[in-house]
């Protein structure tokens, strides 16, 4: 019988699969939440340590990826950490305003201007401003794969093991 803790750990873990392709919701922060829920409330008994230890992992390290993949980005295209911050609050007020277009119109055209201003160089400003969007995109992909990677492992884990 399945029971309402599962139910919302599982409701948590398909919210952080959502949350990785919807921009400003913690998709790594739910997949840890939901796990730790049902690891608690099952009284550290349901997953073995070394599942928990690899699913935790795996929500850590897609947290990361949400929080500094784009930074990440940035910085391989040559961007300066000043560029970097500036696009990065620039693409979420305007994602907040206009929604995911904006993040990334916000974030192309933000770093592809700071990074001409700085250097004047047509070239290395359009670098910079794709590897940003592209690494944007990228995280979010793998951000997309690792979540349901936990909540595949999750159900193995729960309902198979």
């Amino acid at each position: 019988m399945v029971d309402l803790v599962t139910v919302l750990a599982i409701a948590l873990l398909l919210g952080g699969i959502v949350g990785a392709a919807a921009p400003m919701v913690p998709s790594g922060l739910l997949s840890l939440t939901g796990l730790a829920l049902y690891w608690w409330a099952t009284g550290f008994t349901e997953l073995s340590v070394l599942t928990f230890a690899v699913l935790v992992s795996l929500g850590v390290l897609t947290a990361l990826i949400e929080f500094f993949g784009g930074s990440i980005a940035a910085r391989a295209g040559g961007a300066s950490w000043l560029t970097t911050a500036v696009a990065a609050i620039v693409g979420l007020i305007l994602m907040v305003v206009t929604g995911p277009l904006g993040l990334v119109v916000g974030l192309f055209g933000t770093v592809f201007a700071l990074e001409f201003v700085r250097n004047g160089e047509l070239e290395g400003s359009t670098r910079s401003a794709v590897y940003t969007t592209i690494g944007i995109l990228a995280s979010t992909a793998v951000q997309v794969l690792l979540t349901t990677s936990i909540l595949f492992g999750f159900v193995v884990a729960v309902f198979l093991l």
